[in-house]
């Protein structure tokens, strides 16, 4: 799609770490504008959205005022855009507001339930409004997830380890939960079960997602995120595995759904749907 004027992009979660590096992408674009940054932070609220991100003042403070925000962007010329890296708790209200105000949601944070996207697909059907749900921004990540697709053709037998830092709120991640609907939807049952296991510990084999696939979550300070596929038959273990090291990684996936939720007048969950 070409366009005369810049997109405006709302960076709602502007004040996290996730927050700060599309601050930062979205004002080193040229066809993308900052129009506003929302916190809920009361330590970053008034201060330069630039400043905060590390690089030059924008002259965009940070506002906890959602409702003002998505209303002056809604005046805009261009068909704005509303990035969001918040929190479980509050990213369906975002996701709603923003498209009642005719804002293009592109969302990051994860820990919403399927009747929450469901509920959200149809109000943004109804609206004619594009809106990207993206567990994971990462191209590498998507990558292994087909990997993980086609590997799970010759194993019966595969479990995910997700490993976060211990600020991150929801368990198992987006990304584990969307790599075992995806191995789910191949229409195959995973591992049958060899012997009648006991638990000794409650959770000690993990969650279990579609298919009986297990998901087990480590949280530790140090760590970002972090993914392992592991498939197993006789003699062999295969395993795949996506590091992140630095959260500049997402920002190329960030910037790809800006522009492409534009072109969408419906719900669209997964990076791996616009490549």
């Amino acid at each position: 799609m070409t366009n005369q004027f810049p997109i405006p992009v709302i960076v709602n979660g502007a004040g996290g770490k996730m927050g700060r590096e599309v601050v930062k992408a979205v004002a080193t674009a040229s066809d993308l504008t900052l129009m506003g940054a929302i916190d809920r932070n009361p330590q970053t609220l008034n201060q330069d959205a630039g400043s905060l991100a590390g690089i030059e003042p924008l002259e965009i403070p940070i506002t906890n005022d959602r409702e003002a925000t998505l209303v002056m962007a809604a005046q805009e010329k261009q068909p704005g855009v509303m990035v969001d890296f918040t929190h479980p708790d509050f990213v369906y209200d975002n996701v709603r507001a923003a498209i009642a105000y005719g804002i293009r949601p592109v969302v990051g944070t994860t820990g919403l339930s399927p009747e929450q996207i469901q509920d959200l697909a149809e109000f943004a059907d109804k609206a004619s409004i594009g809106c990207l749900i993206i567990p994971n921004f990462c191209i590498g990540m998507v990558l292994l997830q087909q990997a993980a697709v086609t590997a799970s053709q010759y194993f019966d037998h595969v479990e995910i380890i997700e490993l976060h830092h211990n600020q991150k709120a929801d368990a198992p991640s987006g990304t584990a939960i969307h790599t075992a609907q995806m191995l789910g939807e191949l229409g195959k049952a995973y591992n049958p079960p060899s012997v009648e296991e006991s638990e000794k510990l409650t959770g000690a084999r993990g969650a279990t997602a579609a298919e009986n696939i297990r998901i087990h979550s480590i949280r530790l300070p140090g760590l970002i995120a972090h993914q392992e596929v592991i498939f197993g038959s006789s003699g062999e273990i295969y395993t795949l595995r996506h590091d992140t090291t630095d959260r500049a990684c997402y920002m190329p996936g960030v910037k790809l759904a800006i522009r492409k939720v534009l072109e969408l007048k419906t719900l669209v969950y997964g990076l791996e749907k616009i490549l």
